[in-house]
C-alpha cells in the first residue's frame, strides 16, 4: 500500500490490522522521529536517510516473511523510497539499488499496489513538512515510479475510512 504523505494510509492500515490482517510498518515515519529525538530538525535533508529507511524497511520485510499469513499490508516499500529519493534529488545509493533489485528478482512484493489518494487537504505534523501542492506533485512522481517498475495501480480515492477499507478488501477477492 502506497500514496502521498497524509494520504490516510496509517489510518487505513490501523482498520485493516483491527480487521485481522497482517500489518508491516512504514519506516521512514520511524526513521524521522528517531533522528530528530537525536537533533536532527530535518533527516530528510541528509544523503543516509535513504540508506536508513531502506535499511529498516529491509529488516521489516525480512522479519514478516517468516509470517504464514495468507496477506500482509506494507505500509510503503522500497519503491516508494525511490520514489522519495527521486523527489528528494538524491541519486540512487549503492544499498537502494541492491534493495530495488533483490524486491525485483525475488519477487517480494505483489504487482499489484493499493495506491491511496491524496484526501484534498495536508495536515502538517513533526515528520510531515509538506505543502499540499508538494503532495500532488509527489503523488505524481510516485505512481509514475511504480508504473516504471511495473506495477499495476489500484487506485483508492477520498472517503471514509471504512469506504476505503471496503474497496481494498472488494479489490482482494477473486473476479
Amino acid at each position: 500500500m502506497t500514496g502521498p504523505p497524509g494520504a490516510g494510509k496509517t489510518t487505513i492500515l490501523r482498520q485493516l490490522e483491527l480487521d485481522g490482517f497482517s500489518v508491516v510498518e512504514e519506516a521512514a515515519t520511524d526513521i524521522i522521529a528517531l533522528w530528530q529525538a537525536q537533533g536532527i530538525a530535518e533527516p530528510w535533508k541528509r544523503h543516509a536517510f535513504i540508506d536508513a529507511v531502506v535499511s529498516l524497511q529491509k529488516a521489516r520485510e525480512i522479519y514478516a516473511s517468516c509470517a504464514t499469513d495468507l496477506i500482509q499490508f506494507h505500509d510503503r516499500s522500497v519503491i516508494c523510497t525511490a520514489a522519495l529519493a527521486s523527489y528528494l534529488g538524491f541519486p540512487v545509493s549503492e544499498t537502494l539499488a541492491r534493495e530495488l533489485k533483490r524486491a525485483q528478482s525475488q519477487n517480494i512484493f505483489q504487482k499489484k499496489v493499493f495506491f491511496i489518494r491524496n484526501l484534498g487537504f495536508i495536515t502538517l505534523t513533526e515528520a510531515r513538512r509538506i505543502s499540499f501542492e508538494e503532495t500532488v506533485r509527489f503523488e505524481r512522481l510516485h505512481e509514475q515510479i511504480y508504473r516504471d517498475f511495473g506495477f499495476e495501480i489500484i487506485s483508492i480515492g477520498p472517503g471514509t475510512v471504512l469506504d476505503r477499507v471496503q474497496k481494498i478488501k472488494n479489490a482482494l477477492q477473486p473476479a
